[in-house]
C-alpha cells in the first residue's frame, strides 16, 4: 500500500515524516509524575511518522533518563520531550528554597486556606490528611520538575534528545547550550508578545495555541492568532494548537500558512496513552460545550473537562495563587473528592475538540486517518468543490 505523501519544510528541520506533532502533555494533579504523553505513546506517534513528544513535567533527573531510554527501545525515529520554565510563587525560588509541597502550604495567605476549608464544607467532602510523599525519588522529581529545570535540560543534552519544547517560558537562558548539542527547540505560546519573546531567543519553530486547547492556555482563538503569530514570524516556521483533532484541522492549518500542528487531547484517547482507561472514556463521552478554562489546578488558565469542582471553584470567587503554591492550596480539595468517590472530580485537561473524538484507538490510526485525509482534502478535495479564476 503506497504511504501518503505530506511534507512541509517543519518535517525536514525535525526529521519526520508528517507534519503532526504531539503534545507533550505532563501529569494530571494527584497522580504519578509520569504524564500522559509517556514513553509508549511518544514512541507510537514517532513510529506512525509524527513527532512524540515526552510529557518531561514532573520527571526527575534519574525517571527522565529512564523514560528517554525506554522510547529509544520503541523507536529509532526522532522525538521530543516538553517540559515547563514557570516563575513559581510569589517570586519563584530554586530547588533548594522550595523543596516539597509542605513548603509551599506554608506559604499559603491563612485566608485563602479558610476559604478552601468553607468550600471543602460546603461540598460535604471528608477532610482528609495528607498523604506521606511516597519516595525520595518523587520528592526529588517534582521539585527538579517546577523549580529547577536545568536539571532536566542537562538530562534532554546529555541524552542527545533531538527536539526539546517549553510549554510555559522564555527558553532564553538555555539556548546556548541546546545549541551546543544541536537540540532543535520549539515553544509554545499564546499571544503575539508571548511569540516575540521567544523568537528573540532564537527558537526553531513556534507553536501558536489558540485558546479551544486543553490544558494551560491563553484568550485568543486559533483562527485569530495564527496570522498575527505568523505575521511576526517570518521565516521561522509556525505550528497551530488548539482545536485540530482530525484531517480538516490538519488541512486548514496548511492551508492558512502554518508548518504543522500540534494535538493533545485526541491523543488522549488513544490505547498508548499514560492514562486510566474511565478518563479515556470521559474524553469521549464529551461534547464541544464539556470544557471550561479555570485557575483552579495550577493558578493559570487551563482548560479541563468540567465537573462540579471546578465550576464550585469558579463561583467562590477565591482567587487563584501562584503555579505550585496553587496546587499546595487545593490538595484538602482533592484528597477529599477522591476518598468521596469523586474520581470525576480531579484534573482531566482537554480541549474543544473532545466532540470529535468518538473512540479509543491507536494513536498511529490517528496520524495516519489525519494525515490521509487532510492530504485529500488539500488535493482533489479543494479542486473539486472551488473553482479559481
Amino acid at each position: 500500500m503506497t504511504r501518503t505523501v505530506l511534507r512541509t519544510r517543519l518535517c525536514d528541520l525535525l526529521g519526520i515524516e508528517y507534519p503532526v506533532l504531539l503534545a507533550g502533555m505532563g501529569p494530571t494533579v494527584g497522580e504519578s509524575n509520569h504524564g500522559v504523553a509517556g514513553p509508549a505513546l511518544v514512541a507510537a506517534v514517532s513510529n506512525a511518522g509524527g513527532l512524540g513528544v515526552l510529557g518531561g513535567t514532573g520527571y526527575g533527573p534519574a525517571e527522565m533518563e529512564q523514560a528517554i531510554k525506554e522510547i529509544r527501545a520503541l523507536t529509532d525515529r526522532p522525538f521530543g520531550v516538553d517540559i515547563l520554565l514557570p516563575v513559581l510563587g510569589p517570586k519563584g525560588g530554586a530547588a533548594a528554597e522550595l523543596p516539597d509541597m509542605n513548603t509551599l502550604t506554608a506559604m499559603i495567605p491563612a485566608a485563602h486556606r479558610e476559604k478552601v476549608e468553607a468550600m471543602r464544607v460546603a461540598l460535604g467532602l471528608p477532610e482528609v490528611a495528607p498523604r506521606p510523599a511516597r519516595n525520595a525519588s518523587e520528592r526529588a522529581g517534582m521539585a527538579s520538575a517546577l523549580f529547577d529545570p536545568q536539571s532536566q535540560i542537562d538530562v534532554i543534552v546529555g541524552m542527545g534528545v533531538p527536539v526539546l519544547a517549553t510549554g510555559l517560558g522564555d527558553p532564553a537562558p538555555f539556548m546556548r547550550q541546546l545549541r551546543d548539542a544541536g537540540t532543535k527547540v520549539i515553544s509554545l505560546v499564546g499571544n503575539v508578545k508571548g511569540a516575540r519573546r521567544v523568537l528573540a531567543s532564537g527558537v526553531d519553530a513556534v507553536v501558536a495555541q489558540g485558546t479551544e486547547a486543553g490544558g494551560h492556555t491563553g484568550r485568543i482563538g486559533t483562527l485569530a492568532l495564527l496570522p498575527q503569530v505568523m505575521d511576526v514570524a517570518g521565516d521561522v516556521p509556525v505550528v497551530a494548537a488548539g482545536g485540530i483533532g482530525d484531517g480538516r484541522g490538519l488541512a486548514a492549518a496548511l492551508a492558512m500558512g502554518c508548518e504543522g500542528v500540534w494535538c493533545g487531547t485526541v491523543f488522549i484517547a488513544t490505547e498508548e496513552a499514560h492514562q486510566e482507561r474511565s478518563r479515556k472514556e470521559r474524553i469521549v463521552a464529551a461534547d464541544d460545550e464539556s470544557t471550561r478554562v479555570s485557575r483552579i489546578y495550577s493558578g493559570k488558565t487551563m482548560r479541563n473537562l468540567t465537573n462540579p469542582l471546578i465550576e464550585a471553584w469558579d463561583e467562590s470567587g477565591i482567587k487563584a495563587l501562584p503555579m505550585g503554591m496553587q496546587s499546595a492550596l487545593i490538595a484538602p480539595l482533592l484528597r477529599g473528592a477522591e476518598a468521596a468517590g469523586h474520581n470525576d472530580w480531579s484534573m482531566l485537561a482537554a480541549g474543544q475538540v473532545s466532540g470529535l473524538v468518538k473512540a479509543i484507538r491507536p494513536a498511529g490510526d490517528v496520524v495516519a486517518e489525519m494525515v490521509s485525509d487532510a492530504a485529500q482534502r488539500l488535493g482533489r478535495g479543494l479542486a473539486a468543490r472551488i473553482k479559481l479564476a
